[in-house]
């Protein structure tokens, strides 16, 4: 299970109670918990395709969430984790947010290695007006909250397969946009002296959490619950600002709340953007009780760690990028420490904006530079997308395909100066630390760039493989 655009200060637990998960918090209380994980990338689709594929995003395909362009998609020739379960007996289903390739039948889960799909192929969707894909037919909306439906859905998977070795990933879209919940939930919180949109965000999050407990309940029914890898994280740091379309009447676009300090949120490659919690629950391999894990965990680790846990192998075409790491869990072996490393920006990926990477306890960053638009032309385009985005709702013979038209050019006048973090001592990221270890910040930047180029030519090899098909 993973929620949209959720934080570590989201949960009940973390944050005084001032929100209320309480399942989330009793299943915190006797689980794994990692305190230092993190998503493949700060935002959307990317971050699903590093935790589908065992792979850094760039070397996928998808690099941005930007779907009306085809930037969200996973390239064909890549393998997903319903791949590998379905290719070894496992029923597989996705229930929720795709957003791996909204808008061709190619890219659908379905087409993607899940044998059952309930839910919607692009970024968002209403949660009281919805659309939802069932295997490729379009249901609507009976007036119940898309929350509940997904966690019905996911509830039913659970018992038609509770004498078969399943693989269900839940990705809820709560809490991201649009913000909408009942308004007796999200009263509650107004009247604790939230404002709007974060009680909204707290309410919607509420709401997950009800579900959360129907599967737990549902495990616990089916006497599934030993032998099940129960997992929950989030696909990236939580949104503090919002587009103007997704804004609620009566509500404002500021979701800033509390996310235990941590810099930055989604989008940002500081910690705020890309360290998600990760709570595992498997009775029978991992040892019971709660356990945190401080040592430094990513998406892409996941493929190889569940396919150790389950016992199964596959002859990959490409190198993961991901490690198992269920000997660590296991505390059978020490932790390594490999090099993690992140980039995001809208259309075509820069290297030298919004990256990061780190090295054991050293993290660098090249901080965001907001570009400028190179023509009026270039600005259009850009609002193009946005406009198409919001009129077409996951109904593709509704919109306008903008697949075919120029990505707008963006200016890159100059470079922010480099930060170098130790996370260890300063998970904030408050003390930049480059003028005291300047050589070993350019190791680290050369270690980047190699990475950058590296992942970036595979990107672009992809891209024109992609190209000669549609030609």
């Amino acid at each position: 299970m993973y929620a949209d655009d959720m934080g570590y200060g989201d949960f009940g637990a973390f944050n005084d109670g001032n929100v209320l998960t309480p399942n989330l918090d009793d299943l915190i209380s006797y689980s794994t918990c990692l305190s230092q994980h993190y998503s493949g990338s700060p935002v959307c689709s990317p971050s699903r395709a590093s935790l589908l594929t065992g792979r850094y995003p760039h070397r996928t395909g998808a690099i941005t969430p930007q779907e009306v362009r085809g930037m969200d998609r996973i390239h064909s020739s890549e393998t997903t984790i319903g791949d590998v379960f379905g290719s070894n007996g496992y029923a597989t289903g996705l229930i929720g947010k795709w957003h791996n390739g909204a808008l061709n039948p190619k890219y659908h889960p379905n087409n993607r290695g899940f044998q059952e799909f309930v839910g919607f192929s692009g970024g968002w969707a209403d949660y009281y007006d919805w659309n939802l894909d069932i295997n490729g037919s379009i249901s609507s909306s009976d007036g119940r909250y898309l929350t509940d439906v997904l966690g019905d859905a996911a509830v039913d998977f659970i018992k038609r397969h509770s004498s078969d070795p399943f693989l269900l990933m839940l990705p809820f879209n709560a809490p991201h946009t649009p913000l909408q919940a009942p308004e007796d939930i999200t009263n509650y919180y107004e009247e604790k002296g939230l404002n709007r949109g974060v009680s909204l965000t707290y309410a919607m999050i509420q709401k997950m959490d009800e579900s959360v407990g129907r599967v737990l309940q549902t495990l616990e029914d089916y006497k599934l619950t030993d032998n099940t890898i129960l997992m929950f994280t989030s696909d990236n740091g939580p949104a503090f600002s919002l587009r103007d379309d997704h804004i609620p009447k009566n509500g404002n676009a500021d979701t800033t709340r509390f996310n235990c300090g941590f810099k930055g949120s989604k989008a940002s490659v500081y910690e705020g953007g890309i360290r998600v919690p990760m709570i595992i629950r498997w009775p029978d391999g991992l040892p019971e009780g709660t356990n945190e894990i401080t040592e430094l965990v990513h998406f892409t680790d996941w493929l190889p760690t569940l396919m150790s846990a389950a016992g199964i192998e596959h002859n990959f075409s490409k190198d993961l990028d991901g490690f198992n790491i269920l000997p660590q869990l296991r505390s059978e072996e020490p932790w390594v420490e490999p090099r993690r490393f992140w980039q995001w920006n809208s259309y075509q990926p820069v290297g030298f904006v919004n990256a990061a990477m780190r090295k054991g306890d050293w993290k660098l960053v090249r901080p965001n530079i907001i570009p400028e638009f190179a023509t009026d032309l270039d600005l259009e385009l850009d609002k193009d997308y946005v406009k198409t985005d919001i009129e077409y709702k996951y109904f593709p013979e509704n919109v306008t395909d903008l697949m075919d038209s120029p990505d707008p050019i963006h200016l890159w006048r100059d470079h922010q100066a480099l930060e170098l973090f130790n996370i260890r001592e300063d998970p904030l990221e408050s003390q930049n630390l480059v003028e005291k270890h300047p050589q070993y910040a350019q190791s680290m930047l050369k270690e980047l760039e190699t990475w950058f180029e590296q992942v970036n030519s595979e990107l672009l090899v992809a891209q024109r493989e992609t190209l000669k098909r549609i030609s």
